[in-house]
């Protein structure tokens, strides 16, 4: 790879990479019998799209410590995006999303493979819970079979604990939140854990071990991947209301039906009189939402001023992290990357 990061050319190694690893691992589910069809294509479909943010950090925390490209690196960086697949399997099912990508979800995709069944809505949803426990596995596989010395693998392997905890609980944390009261500090905490860490500090810091990286460069690089992963989920939010269908791939009305605790929502909320509050609580959690509805609170929560505060919490996000990397010794590459990678994380429109 040049000095000069190509993201286009990045994405286009990870894209080939993840194709032919899960294309084989469909062939051996295939081996066991042929009934098995449906699952093998999710599990490629899974694996289809995505901007590989998270196997660009990983690859860059490795740079960042002085490492030059390498194969076996990209490899490894790799299963960053199968733990991220594997996390949207489990998300959808457990928000029951009916789109990702402009396509119908794991679990509205399998319902083919089980119509006529009994129970067969279940059937299908048992069916992508499996897939998303098969792809986190072949996460690890990917790493585990990536070509770095076992000794690099080895100051890695504690990190994937704790990405795993951390983003089980950030999960656990928005079941038990969705549908009380909303609150920033909340939000933000689910955020952090939900989303910011696996998506951009994890993968940084098993970049960085991965490497050898001193301890100075791993908490520069935890000090910069924090906000910026919070701010990514932030953009997440805005976009899950606001974006454009066509472009986000995502249902808009989600977060309200679901009555989430997105930062969004919880600004919207403490900045709302009571009557602002009342017209709020007869949207949210309903299951029955339309466009009129969408209008509706996408007005109100103009109004409350909800999405400028966001757009303030991004801004000052990316403007910690990127700060961070100032006071950070780094390659030029890494330092050129790591800026734009900040850009491409919150500066989108999908």
């Amino acid at each position: 790879m040049p000095e000069r990061w190509d993201p286009a050319g990045f994405k286009g190694r990870i894209d080939a990479l993840l194709a032919d690893f899960v294309a084989e691992e469909a062939g051996r589910l295939l081996a066991v019998d042929e009934a098995l069809r449906p699952v093998a294509d999710q599990l490629r479909a899974s694996v289809g799209h995505g901007k590989r943010l998270r196997a660009a950090f990983c690859y860059w925390g490795w740079r960042a410590a002085g490492q030059p490209d390498s194969d076996t690196m990209v490899r490894a960086a790799a299963s960053m995006e199968l733990v991220h697949a594997a996390a949207i399997v489990h998300d959808d099912l457990i928000d029951d999303s009916p789109l990702r990508h402009h396509l119908p979800t794991a679990h509205m995709a399998l319902r083919s493979a089980v119509t006529g069944r009994p129970r067969a809505n279940a059937a299908a949803r048992s069916l992508a819970m499996l897939v998303g426990d098969h792809l986190m596995a072949l996460a690890g596989q990917l790493f585990a079979t990536s070509g770095l010395p076992a000794a690099y693998l080895a100051r890695a392997r504690p990190m994937w604990g704790e990405l795993a905890r951390e983003l089980i609980a950030g999960e656990c944390l928005e079941i038990l939140k969705s549908g009380t009261r909303p609150d920033t500090g909340v939000s933000l905490k689910v955020v952090r854990f939900k989303t910011a860490k696996y998506t951009v500090e994890h993968p940084l810091l098993i970049g960085g071990l991965l490497a050898g990286a001193a301890r100075e460069l791993r908490a520069g690089l935890s000090a910069y991947g924090l906000p910026l992963g919070e701010a990514f989920q932030l953009r997440d939010d805005l976009l899950g209301l606001f974006g454009e269908t066509e472009r986000t791939g995502k249902a808009a009305l989600d977060d309200i039906r679901g009555h989430r605790p997105t930062a969004l929502l919880a600004q919207a909320w403490e900045s709302a009189g009571p009557g602002q509050r009342g017209q709020l609580a007869l949207l949210l959690g309903r299951h029955d939402l339309d466009e009129g509805h969408l209008r509706r609170a996408r007005e109100l929560i103009r109004a409350l001023k909800a999405p400028e505060q966001v757009e303030d919490m991004i801004a000052s996000r990316v403007g910690e992290a990127v700060g961070h990397l100032d006071g950070l010794d780094l390659p030029g590459a890494a330092r050129q990357a790591l800026t734009e990678l900040a850009r491409l994380a919150t500066d989108r429109r999908h």
